[in-house]
């Protein structure tokens, strides 16, 4: 990415719309086909700050939306789930966009992207699948002893009236943002001074360590499982090949389904961890444009296998 491009990451416009009475920020740039950019757990807009402008200059009408609960977005004590945002993401498409859409989305962002497409597929021209968590949670089934205990340990302190406040402040300091951005991330070059003054802006708003308490004591949600055999639309998935929190392992579902449907694509990123789209943002643009502009041909000529 060039100088320049790295300082236009920042130029996008910050708008604010009205959900259910809470502000929501979003930012649209360009022109054409739409596609909505859907932030991971603790991130917001500006974890895509490498990736709008690209992909608008490329020819499509960029949205990028904060959760509700994340960046700049509003942050009331509410029960957090993936059914609240999927809720949120439908009236925003049909307030803001009113054609068939591309979702795109990283981790919990994936997750919910794929949700959208499956339960709303009127909506969805397709989706970009970006190291795709597996729930907004972990299943109780999932951890073996004694690595359940101690979740179950450390969401009850988080959820504390008392231990909470002070937990959720030593978490949200500057140092251990970066620590924990170190263990996900396989380049170390993308961890900037911007993306970690962003996740501790927003972590020092007013009711985001409620925030922080509700999703992590949310359900988890559907499972890939349950969604992809409902799936209508294309697919391309997108996995960083060194991601510790959702390894490479955990994605043969995804593989397994490129290899029996035409209109699944499955690419892994090298030298990138959970956040490919930030750690290499050059490729994996370049991998999602091409896509789209062979899906749109396609589309123009049905009889032209992809």
């Amino acid at each position: 990415m060039t100088t320049q491009q790295r300082t236009l990451a920042n130029t996008y416009d910050k708008l604010f719309w009205t959900w259910k009475g809470y502000k929501i920020q979003y930012t649209v740039v360009g022109t054409g086909k739409p596609l909505v950019l859907i932030h991971g757990f603790g991130a917001s807009i500006g974890h895509w700050r490498n990736n709008i402008f690209p992909l608008a200059a490329a020819g499509y009408r960029v949205f990028a939306i904060d959760l509700l609960g994340f960046g700049n977005s509003e942050k009331p004590p509410l029960d957090y789930s993936l059914e609240l945002w999927q809720e949120q993401l439908k009236d925003f498409w049909t307030e803001h966009i009113q054609e068939p859409a591309v979702f795109v989305g990283n981790s919990i962002g994936a997750l919910l992207s794929l949700i959208v497409v499956t339960e709303h597929p009127e909506i969805a021209a397709g989706a970009v699948l970006i190291n795709g968590a597996g729930g907004l949670n972990h299943r109780p089934e999932e951890l073996n002893f004694p690595l359940s205990l101690v979740m179950k340990g450390f969401t009850t302190l988080v959820s504390s009236p008392v231990v909470g406040p002070f937990l959720f402040n030593r978490i949200r300091q500057k140092s251990r943002i970066r620590n924990t951005l170190r263990q996900v991330y396989r380049n170390p070059d993308a961890i900037a001074d911007e993306l970690v003054e962003m996740i501790y802006a927003a972590a020092n708003d007013v009711g985001a360590q409620q925030v922080f308490a509700s999703v992590l004591t949310a359900p988890p949600g559907p499972t890939p499982a349950q969604l992809l055999p409902k799936v209508e639309c294309p697919l391309l998935i997108l996995w960083g090949e060194e991601d510790p929190w959702t390894p490479i392992a955990g994605a043969k579902i995804y593989q397994q389904l490129s290899e029996q449907r035409q209109d699944v694509e499955f690419t892994t990123i090298p030298d990138a961890g959970h956040c490919p789209h930030d750690e290499r943002p050059e490729l994996v643009n370049s991998l999602i444009a091409t896509w789209l502009k062979q899906w749109e041909a396609t589309e123009a000529n049905p009889g032209v296998s992809s």
